[in-house]
């Protein structure tokens, strides 16, 4: 099989690990779940705590000189912008006689056109009765308004018209005064002169017939403006229910409350930079992932979940019985972020390895967790760091230690001189996996393997590495000249669920 160097490996890595990303996020889940009950939660809170306040409604049929069919809503758009204008609040409050100022009155109501022609207001008050009147009062006010603006444009149009008339005739007096001023001749250019007279009196005396009828069609159309214009639905209270609001209050929480946290959890993830994945956590340590094991449920678990860890346990124990009893040398367990379930492995896999001689367990955690407790009957002797040195190095060792943060890395030598990391997914950034690994290899300690806690359970991706030339640990040569962070032909052992299959 072909193998990369870390120049190509690191040339070909995505900038962002989309699936990295989402097992960490699905990993989260608690806290976008979490944040998502307590949107829900608090919009619950907000509808019973803080009702709406009561509110009104009336609609307006508006009527428009200029209402067109193929007409885009510019025009309730331009009645809906009149209506917030302190003109309409400022005549409606004088209807109510209140001593509001207009300005905080048109804070309270708002207009929404449903139509070409029909205009909606909302309006709150502070009793239902107080938000009818008011809107009662803006609606009146309204159409008082428009109709006023009609009659004036009518008024003006038509004044304009008369007065185009009236000059034509006057243009048309003149005109017939000359005619009259003139006397019968058989010139053919005074006859020709006549003729004309006569075509402009005729146009005049039809155009001013035109402008009479405009200007009438004009004074004529404005009561149809002003019937148009009325109000068609009286205003009314608004009910509101509390059920409906809360549930619609509710769901708009959970749904705001689940973005936040999935963005949350995202964010974190990238920043945090914590490897979840065999792969990953494979290639950050320079290590294979050699057994797999699903952290404890918090709950208590069901008879069938029993079973299953105890057998998950069992396969754990017997990977790293086969790999310790491949070593002629002492071997560590050393732990990053589950100090108690590798204190629980360490116990398991010497009990495995009690048959075949006398096991002492070294306790070399930063707060001991095996070294004087309870011994029960048939259990490996358990010692901590400073006792170890006083027992016979006959018998086989097992040393638990940590390499997170603040351990004293001078001690991990003492523990084992190879090592199986337990490492908890997602617990270590990618820095300090790489600084766990380059700490080792200056310490001569080669990783022979990699076991997992709390794996992604949708995880399918290899966590192996074949060749650990370009990995962290450097080794040092034996006597025959292989280094010693070789990993032997049996290094890659099937994880659990490879087992199982």
């Amino acid at each position: 099989m072909t193998t990369s160097t870390p120049t190509e490996s690191s040339a070909s890595a995505p900038l962002l690990n989309v699936q990295g990303l989402v097992v960490a996020v699905r990993r989260r889940r608690r806290l976008w779940c979490s944040l998502a009950l307590l949107g829900l939660l608090v919009g619950a809170a907000v509808a019973v705590l803080r009702p709406p306040a009561p509110a009104a409604v009336v609609k307006v049929l508006v009527a428009h000189k200029e209402d067109q069919p193929n007409d885009t809503g510019t025009l309730i758009r331009t009645d809906v912008e009149l209506l917030g204008t302190t003109r309409i609040a400022d005549r409606a409050l004088r209807s109510l006689k209140s001593s509001e100022l207009p300005e905080d009155f048109m804070q309270d109501y708002r207009g929404t056109g449903l139509t070409n022609n029909l205009l909606q207001i909302d309006v709150t008050g502070e009793s239902d009765a107080d938000a009818v009147a008011r809107a009662k009062a803006l609606a009146d006010a309204f159409v008082a308004d428009h109709v006023r603006r009609m009659q004036e444009a009518a008024k003006a149009e038509a004044k304009a018209l008369r007065d185009q008339r009236d000059r034509m005739r006057g243009e048309l007096a003149q005109v017939n005064e000359e005619i009259g001023g003139r006397s019968p001749e058989s010139d053919p250019k005074a006859s020709a002169s006549i003729e004309s007279l006569f075509a402009r009196r005729a146009e005049l005396t039809s155009r001013i017939a035109d402008f009479d009828q405009r200007a009438e069609e004009a004074r004529m159309g404005t009561p149809r403006l002003v019937a148009g214009t009325q109000i068609v639905d009286a205003p009314r209270a608004v009910q509101h229910s509390l059920p409906k609001t809360t549930v619609t209050n509710a769901a708009i929480g959970l749904v705001l409350g689940l973005v936040l946290g999935l963005a949350v959890a995202a964010v974190g993830t990238v920043v945090a930079d914590r490897p979840v994945l065999r792969r990953d956590i494979a290639a950050n340590l320079g290590a294979s992932v050699i057994a797999e094991l699903r952290r404890a449920p918090h709950r208590r678990a069901g008879p069938w979940r029993r079973r299953r860890t105890r057998e998950e346990r069992a396969r754990l124990t017997a990977t790293l019985a086969r790999t310790v009893r491949g070593s002629a040398e002492p071997v560590s367990l050393l732990e990053l972020g589950c100090a108690r379930g590798t204190s629980v492995i360490a116990l398991d896999l010497a009990r495995a390895l009690a048959a075949e001689g006398p096991v002492l367990v070294v306790d070399g955690l930063p707060r001991p967790r095996l070294a004087g407790r309870g011994q029960e009957p048939g259990d490996p002797a358990v010692v901590s760091f400073e006792q170890a040195a006083a027992v016979p190095h006959q018998e086989r060792r097992i040393g638990v230690g940590s390499v997170a943060p603040g351990a004293a890395w001078t001690d991990l030598q003492y523990l084992g001189t190879q090592t199986v990391l337990v490492v908890r997914a997602g617990h270590g950034s990618a820095a300090w996996l790489h600084t766990v690994a380059r700490q080792l290899a200056d310490l001569l300690i080669p990783v022979i393997g990699v076991v997992l806690i709390d794996p992604d359970p949708r995880d399918r991706t290899d966590g192996t590495l074949w060749d650990g030339l370009h990995t962290a640990l450097r080794g040092r040569q034996n006597g025959t000249g292989q280094s010693r962070t070789e990993r032997p032909s049996w290094a890659r052992v099937p994880d659990i669920d490879q087992e199982a299959r």
